[in-house]
């Protein structure tokens, strides 16, 4: 300790506060004080110690005091609960008590037993009151005929209880129990209260005990944390702890860990210190420390400037193999003894590390712009030009792309071949002896090319010019390419999930070093992400190629002959990819034409296979002839029950839920538009003065939400030359613009007068055809025309059996006049089987129109909503065949619904005559499988 006490010296040229302290012990203070506060001033194991104690016994205190007043709090509370639960039912089961209730005055009676039984149990107050709530007796007499405060409706079910909650009296701990006359019915209840502030103050009165009591422990145990830290002060002579650890830290850290030699020598340079580096790059003896610097074995460049004054920085020194870069200071300015200290580096590896470095640094740099540049696109040739020109000119002179052909169409490469199509070149100059990118190339078995397709992994040649293998393929080519100037050859494959693609080729000049397998091992690296891409590239083009057929195939390839419309359209994909979006002409029964636009949500094959399975759905709903409406509530419930089907069980699957659709149904005798659309923006009417307004119908939710919500419809007329316009989103969504403002540019492009549906088609394409899309579009333009009066005859038929003749012969004249006379014979039949059975199963209004448009429409309407159905009658049955006749007569006939009741329509073609005989063997065909 003398020895520490001398350093400390020493070190800060003071005295220790040992010795502070004894001087000031013949001061004016008592020396106690003095030793007090020396001890809490200086920052030594003493104080610590001292003060780590003093805590430790407060906080102890602090516990003890704590739990105690505590413990006697919950047993002041427990007092207070059984001495109110014993008042309580002390009192209930007093004698008299029942008598005293049912007397004339309760009150009067129980009041001073109550305040003498409150007084003797040292309860704040004995509260009696009846089953109504009414207070008989209480400690406060106001009180006396209020009803009760409190939850005592356990006490009234017969059951004692005990709780602490607000009373008359304050904050309380109430026991109430119940009195029972002699039948064992509640009559009254007493309760005992003792406030919570009466528990509080017993508490309080034992509070100056325990306080005192702490306060003395802590004194006690203070006294006696200093007596021990002023011992602990003595032995430690008033040093903290960093002082007393520093010395023995910092020198074995000089001395082990420091990764650069250190060395001290004093004025007549001898070796006071040297550390495990210095030893190590000077390669001392173990005995070093002690002799002087010439006995040590070192370059004399080296001993001269150890026993020199002069000061040195980075002075580089070679000793043996290494190169060391030496600094030197003295210590004499730093109030130590005459001497010095050298700190010792290698550099012997700075340089060629700097270089590798370096070198790391730009392919790190490479690689990671190799993944930024190449596969921007999802196109095959596009990612092989990027992997090519990322290489040239950072790592080689030029880079070539070859790809198997299945590659560059998106299918899987079904094995390893040799015949590969150039699909990208870079660095390449005019007049080179390169194959030209789009060659297929067939390499010949032994080439480096063909070893690395072959095999799967990359050959080196590292000198062109004798190497012969590689110039097998074209000897003649692989001249000039060598007189070119090329020296070394890399070949990699591109591989990705084990499957080889092609290969990419790099090639060096003379001007650049050859290539190494460092640098092939780079290649490969390059080759390996830049294969990913091309992989990912490839598998879309094989799905975007199936989506196209498949949309294709889905998609309709014409649109029908019908004179109700004249339509136009365009389809468009985005750049992305096909997407949902589809729409379709349907002709209807009854000079009626069903318009559909959709767009289901996404890009890709799983949207058009799902535009085909709605598309399909579509088809067969208007098959039924069902309103706009029916139509897309059946859709929505095809959409969701698809989604809950596909989606059962499996976390991949991807629902269709998003997709919308409108349908617009005209009818070219009234002229009327019916429309209804759920999710989907709303169609445009151009009418024949030019002017454009949007069809407002009520929005439903997409298909698959539209449960529970009804889906409504809105109709129209529109003039005869009217332009009906519907379409998709990606016509007009743009996230830069709002929907108002591109839907009025819609407007805008619509109006006009006179054009064909073509034209406007041309029109809005030109004006909001955006330069890349990013959605489908979709187009739809019709012309509206109106049948002429003259070709559409009604009559309205009587519910009598008798009334059918006259209308059918009236049909027939009709059919006289139009020329129709080839068809009236299958036409009167049809009417005759239609009329009879509305006339007979029906209900009024009856209703008859015969419709001359492409073909004839024969219609018969009734109230009723009963579809009658084509059978086979049995030989005795009487009726059963007149559906079967029409069936027989008509091209196709079938059932609509509508809010009045039913029409039965009939189509027969214009042409055409049938056969009399032909028809009765028709109609006798019924029998033969009875014959």
């Amino acid at each position: 300790m003398a020895r520490l006490q001398r350093l400390w010296t020493r070190s800060i040229g003071a005295v220790p506060p040992t010795s502070r302290s004894r001087r000031s012990a013949g001061g004016r203070r008592p020396g106690w004080i003095v030793r007090v506060r020396t001890d809490l001033a200086a920052r030594s194991v003493a104080r610590e110690f001292f003060v780590l104690q003093l805590v430790l016994v407060v906080l102890l205190v602090a516990a003890g005091v704590t739990a105690m007043l505590l413990q006697i709090r919950r047993d002041a509370m427990t007092d207070a609960r059984h001495r109110t639960i014993a008042a309580a039912e002390s009192f209930s089961h007093s004698p008299g008590l029942v008598a005293a209730l049912t007397g004339p005055d309760p009150t009067a009676t129980l009041q001073p037993l109550a305040e003498e039984a409150r007084t003797a149990s040292g309860v704040d107050a004995i509260i009696v009151y009846r089953q109504d709530g009414i207070i008989l007796t209480h400690s406060d007499p106001n009180q006396i005929g209020k009803y009760v405060i409190g939850p005592y409706a356990e006490a009234a079910t017969g059951t004692s209880f005990t709780k602490t909650f607000h009373g008359t009296l304050g904050p309380s701990v109430i026991s109430a129990a119940p009195v029972k006359d002699s039948t064992g019915s509640v009559v009254a209840i007493v309760s005992a209260p003792v406030t919570v502030s009466r528990v509080q103050l017993s508490v309080s009165e034992q509070m100056p005990v325990f306080l005192g009591s702490a306060a003395g422990a802590l004194a006690l145990a203070a006294g006696g944390a200093w007596l021990v830290s002023r011992r602990l002060r003595r032995q430690t002579h008033g040093l903290g702890p960093a002082e007393m650890t520093r010395m023995y830290e910092h020198h074995d850290a000089v001395l082990h860990a420091v990764r650069e030699g250190v060395l001290i020598t004093d004025g007549g340079g001898r070796l006071l210190l040297a550390n495990d580096e210095a030893r190590r790059l000077l390669d001392l003896p173990a005995d070093a420390v002690g002799r002087t610097v010439t006995e040590l074995g070192l370059d004399a460049r080296t001993v001269d400037l150890l026993l020199s004054d002069r000061v040195a920085t980075d002075e580089v020194h070679r000793t043996a193999d290494k190169l060391l870069a030496l600094n030197k200071r003295s210590t004499t300015p730093f109030g130590g003894q005459r001497g010095s200290v050298v700190t010792l580096r290698d550099t012997t590896e700075l340089r060629s590390l700097a270089g590798r470095a370096a070198l790391a640094r730009d392919r790190l740099t490479l690689l990671y712009d190799a993944g930024v540049q190449i596969g921007s696109t999802l196109d095959v040739v596009r990612t092989a030009e990027e992997l090519a020109q990322t290489a040239v000119p950072r790592f080689a002179d030029a880079a070539t792309v070859e790809l198997l052909d299945p590659v560059l169409t998106g299918e899987e490469p079904d094995g390893a071949a040799t015949e590969l199509r150039r699909a990208a070149v870079a660095g390449l100059g005019a007049g080179h002896p390169f194959y030209p990118a789009g060659e297929l190339i067939q390499f010949r078995r032994g080439t480096p090319v063909a070893i690395s397709v072959d095999q799967g992994r990359p050959v080196l040649v590292t000198d062109l010019a004798t190497a012969r293998g590689w110039q097998a393929q074209d000897p003649e080519r692989g001249r000039r390419i060598v007189d070119a100037g090329y020296r070394s050859l890399a070949v990699v494959p591109l591989q990705a999930r084990g499957v080889v693609l092609g290969l990419v080729d790099f090639w060096r000049t003379d001007d650049s070093p050859p290539f190494d397998e460092e640098d092939l091992s780079f290649a490969t690296e390059l080759a390996g992400r830049a294969a990913v891409a091309i992989d990912n590239a490839r598998r879309y083009t094989r799905e975007h190629k199936m989506a196209v057929t498949l949309q294709r195939s889905l998609m309709p390839h014409a649109l029908p002959e019908q004179r109700s419309l004249e339509t136009a359209f365009r389809y468009l994909p985005a750049t992305a990819g096909v997407g949902g979006d589809w729409f379709d002409v349907i002709p209807l029964p009854g000079a009626r034409v069903a318009l559909v636009v959709g767009d289901v949500v996404g890009h890709g094959l799983h949207a058009a296979a799902t535009m085909g399975r709605l598309r399909t759905a579509v088809h067969n709903f208007c098959a039924l002839d069902l309103p706009p409406d029916d139509l897309l509530s059946h859709l929505d419930e095809l959409v969701a029950s698809i989604d809950a089907r596909d989606g059962a069980g499996r976390s991949d699957s991807r629902e269709i839920t998003g997709a919308t659709c409108l349908c617009m149904i005209y009818d070219a005798v009234s002229g009327e538009v019916t429309v209804a659309t759920a999710g989907h923006l709303p169609p445009a009417v151009v009418l024949p003065d030019g002017t454009v307004d949007f069809i407002e119908a009520p929005v439903a939710p997409p298909l698959g939400l539209c449960a529970g919500v009804p889906i409504e419809t809105v109709v129209l007329e529109v003039p005869d030359g009217s332009r009906l316009v519907l379409y998709t989103d990606g016509l007009v969504e743009d996230r830069h613009v709002d929907m108002d403002v591109s839907l009025e540019a819609l407007r805008t492009a619509l109006v006009g007068a006179g054009r064909s549906p073509e034209e406007t088609c041309v029109a809005v394409m030109e004006a909001l055809l955006p330069d890349k899309p990013t959605d489908d579009i979709a187009l739809l333009v019709a012309t509206t025309r109106r049948i002429d009066p003259a070709d559409v005859a009604e009559w309205d038929v009587p519910r009598e059996i008798e009334a059918v003749g006259p209308v059918r012969r009236a049909c027939v004249r009709q059919l006289e006049e139009w020329g129709l006379e080839d068809i009236a014979y299958g036409s009167e039949l049809i009417l005759s089987e239609l009329i009879t059975n509305a006339v007979r199963y029906g209900k009024e209004p009856i209703h008859v129109r015969l419709l001359r448009d492409s073909s004839l429409v024969c219609e018969v309407s009734d109230g009723s909503s009963t579809s009658p159905h084509i059978r086979r009658a049995e030989a005795t049955d009487e009726g059963g065949r007149g559906l079967f006749l029409v069936a027989q007569f008509a091209d196709r006939w079938g059932t609509r619904y509508s809010p009045r009741g039913k029409t039965i329509w009939s189509v027969q073609s214009l042409e055409g005559k049938p056969d009399e005989e032909d028809l009765a063997d028709a109609f006798l065909s019924q029998w033969d499988d009875d014959l």
